[in-house]
């Protein structure tokens, strides 16, 4: 009874709406329309759009590559995955590595490349376990750390921590890029801070799993594999080789015996009602021309559901809540 009076009191508030209840159900909280596909305006954004995001795909492909073919290739020749099949071999057959930062340090320092940043980050399921991997790159620069490098991983950690994911560093590098040092030693957000943050997280019960590979386990005379598992006692492993250490390495996490706690309940995630490809007509290249973003949540949230708030107020944003997979947010 309250719903129609207040309905009847604002008719602007959608009153009009086909087949709306006396409650709010979730078809009210349904998005999006048909699009005019046909239209020179869509065909316009979508062809524009969508060499756009092949643009994008092409230059994702080109940072995997590294530090290029014959950086890999002379990688490669000395009995090492690379840094990305190392992520393979790691993480549970079939399951998916949510990537980071991918264009970290691109076209950042003139006509040095840091494809990637130097270093690889993001989210993989270990032994059942969602883990923070971070991987260096010594196809690129030999694996050093240029500010940005240490910025990338920071962030990772930072990640790691609010989300309490164990990390795992693949660590191959030659340390700092010594040309650009005095960029990332001196300040508190700098290199030092990655080793304060793991013994942060340590003390969080956040578990820390290092498997150092290249000059940091192959150079015996200046303290490798041999040297720390037998004297020092600072390694607790001896891996044979990368394929070994990632066996390893995937034991260490299936001991943590650690089990995700969810706050929030999982059910099957829903396609949106429209094609997500969809995009690409009503949003476009011209950012002179406007759009309903509504219509660009409606192809983005599952059964394209939307509970909007505040529609009234500041009408140049919207905001609500949708399930996102399932996920609320």
């Amino acid at each position: 009874m309250w719903a129609a009076r207040r309905l009847a009191l604002w008719p602007c508030a959608r009153a009009a709406t086909a087949g709306l209840r006396a409650y709010h159900g979730d078809s009210v909280a349904s998005l999006g329309t048909q699009t005019d596909a046909g239209s020179a305006v869509y065909q316009e954004n979508y062809e524009q759009m969508k060499a756009l995001v092949n643009q994008l795909h092409e230059r994702m492909q080109s940072i995997k590559l590294g530090g290029g073919e014959k950086a890999q290739a002379l990688h490669k020749s000395r009995g090492k995955l690379l840094p990305r099949e190392r992520i393979d071999n790691l993480i549970d057959p079939g399951s998916p590595f949510l990537e980071l930062s991918q264009f970290a340090g691109y076209q950042l320092y003139d006509n040095e490349e840091v494809p990637a940043g130097g270093i690889i980050t993001g989210i993989g399921r270990v032994s059942g376990v969602e883990c923070m991997i971070l991987a260096n790159d010594a196809t690129v620069k030999g694996g050093t750390y240029f500010p940005v490098t240490v910025k990338k991983q920071l962030r990772a950690q930072e990640i790691a921590m609010q989300n309490r994911l164990p990390c795992i560093y693949l660590v191959d590098s030659g340390g700092a890029y010594l040309p650009r040092q005095a960029d990332g030693f001196a300040d508190r957000d700098h290199f030092g801070r990655i080793f304060y943050n793991q013994a942060i997280m340590s003390s969080q019960n956040i578990a820390q799993v290092k498997a150092a590979t290249g000059e940091e386990v192959s150079a015996e005379d200046l303290g490798g594999a041999d040297l720390h598992c037998r004297k020092s006692g600072v390694s607790d492993h001896c891996a044979l080789d990368d394929h070994h250490a990632l066996h390893l390495t995937r034991k260490a996490v299936r001991n943590l015996n650690y089990q995700k706690k969810l706050d929030v309940t999982i059910e099957p995630s829903e396609e949106p009602l429209f094609p997500a490809d969809e995009l690409y007509g009503i949003v476009g290249t011209n950012l002179k021309r406007s759009f309903d973003v509504r219509e660009v949540i409606a192809r983005i949230v599952d059964g394209s559901r939307f509970t909007e708030f505040k529609a009234l107020y500041g009408d140049t944003l919207v905001t609500g809540i949708k399930p996102l997979e399932k996920h609320i947010t």
